[in-house]
């Protein structure tokens, strides 16, 4: 294997029909079935008053390691049980998938230490203060092992990248009812949508005078548009992309989004922005959620603290959540309809000369995306019969908080399997035009956010309130 777990039967999927043996032959459906499994498991014992609670454990806050021993002992079987119900069904899907299972044990029994030990750093009482977000460290941590010290190759088989981010996506659905978007109100979904369509337009554009093919254009432009990893994978499958773009278009999003939490805090205490504003600011210019809630974070810590520094903490975390986390997220499944759409009726005819086939808009688009949906369409059902503050004290905490721990496990292990897969000297062949084309959509994308979020509707962040 080469670079990041990318299997070539998912990024560029036959064009025949599996018929219904699709929905056990495909990594995309079992996605769906433990993604949206879960969170059906977990809005029926939210309905008979129970919670998923019990199973979502996660390391507590801890300032001594006192603490964290006291924590561990009293929730060891936690932590085993979940250790067994995530290996339990990965390995399930894996071996109708046609894997091994033996390997992927073993790899994974690593997997899930290494991030208990990547999540409990993240839960100090000082990570923020250092951008120790669990997401971002497992990625870090991961690089540094493949590409300093290695690993068996064989130990590959348990960094599934694809997979984990597509289960992470389907719970991220249930953490984002579509009453969010009116919650938002228009003017974070209006941004939003002007930051998304412009970068997406910019990197690609540039990325095709560069040279090079759409394919990869498309998927490093949406990895800016949208959310990093998440849309650089679910676009590469979605207009047939290459075996190795995804890759490529994943390790720039990583190196923007790593900068970004640094620059934009400091860039904006010197300017001394409102929190809400800076936080507008944040969404609509990090390329990662976990990058971005971690320099929101760090920059909602100055309020009160910093003078000249109005707003809250909230108000940088709630407006980087609506930017980011609502409004260019929910753009995942519609660039890749959209560009399942084009690629199969406007590009692959103009270079095969074959007339388009529309059954291969359907066999293109990614099938974990209905998932995404359908969980985030459960909840939005649920949330039909409360208002937002209702909403935040009952749902949220039995409902849609264990379904966000799972989730953000989910992300522990992409980020930590990309980390540990990627291979900086095996990236080398690509050249430096994909991060030119992306640098291009940087620079438009921070200065657009700016002057939206500080110009054009500074007065609706400035004065934001949930």
């Amino acid at each position: 294997m080469s670079t990041t777990e990318l299997d070539a039967r998912s990024i560029n999927p036959p064009s025949v029909s599996l018929g219904w043996r699709e929905l056990w032959l495909k990594e995309d459906w079992w996605a769906i079935w433990i993604g949206l499994g879960l969170v059906v498991v977990g809005y029926l014992l939210f309905a008979n008053g129970s919670s998923l609670k019990w199973i979502a454990v996660i390391p507590g806050k801890w300032a001594t390691f006192s603490e964290l021993g006291a924590h561990f002992a009293a929730n060891g079987v936690r932590y085993l049980v979940q250790f067994l119900l995530w290996l339990a069904v990965f390995s399930v899907a894996l071996t109708a998938l046609g894997y091994k299972p033996k390997e992927f044990v073993a790899s994974f029994t690593f997997l899930y230490v290494l991030s208990i030990v990547i999540f409990t750093l993240g839960q100090w009482t000082q990570a923020n203060k250092y951008n120790l977000e669990p997401p971002l460290v497992a990625l870090v941590l991961g690089l540094l092992i493949s590409n300093v010290s290695g690993l068996p190759r064989w130990l590959d088989s348990g960094f599934r990248v694809e997979f984990y981010i597509k289960v992470g996506i389907i719970l991220l659905g249930a953490t984002l009812p579509f009453t969010l978007i009116v919650w938002a109100g228009p003017v974070a979904i209006f941004q939003a949508s002007i930051v998304s369509i412009v970068t997406f337009l910019v990197i690609f554009t540039v990325a095709r005078r560069l040279g090079l093919d759409r394919r990869l254009a498309a998927t490093l432009g949406a990895g800016g548009a949208v959310c990093g990893v998440s849309a650089s994978i679910a676009i590469a499958g979605a207009v047939g992309a290459k075996k190795g773009d995804a890759p490529i278009a994943i390790t720039v999003v990583i190196l923007w989004a790593i900068v970004m939490i640094f620059v934009l805090p400091i860039v904006s205490r010197f300017l001394q922005l409102p929190t809400g504003v800076a936080g507008a600011w944040i969404g609509t210019s990090e390329f990662a959620d976990a990058a971005g809630f971690a320099a929101a974070q760090a920059y909602g810590g100055n309020a009160g603290q910093v003078p000249g520094i109005a707003g809250t903490a909230d108000q940088s975390v709630w407006a980087f959540t609506l930017m980011k986390v609502v409004g260019r997220d929910v753009w995942i499944g519609i660039w890749a309809f959209v560009l399942a759409i084009v690629s199969t009726t406007r590009w692959e005819p103009s270079e095969s000369g074959r007339k388009p086939e529309i059954g291969e808009i359907w066999w293109r688009f990614p099938k974990f995306v209905f998932g995404f949906i359908l969980a985030s369409l459960l909840v939005t059902w649920v949330a039909r019969d409360y208002s937002l503050a209702e909403f935040g004290k009952v749902v949220t905490p039995a409902l849609v908080d264990p379904i966000k721990n799972l989730r953000t496990w989910a992300f522990i292990f992409c980020f930590l399997s990309i980390g540990l897969t990627t291979r900086f000297r095996e990236l080398a062949s690509a050249g430096k035009k994909p991060f030119l084309a992306f640098s291009a959509g940087v620079a438009v994308n921070v200065v657009l956010g700016f002057v939206l979020s500080a110009y054009v509707f500074a007065d609706h962040w400035t004065n934001l309130t949930r």
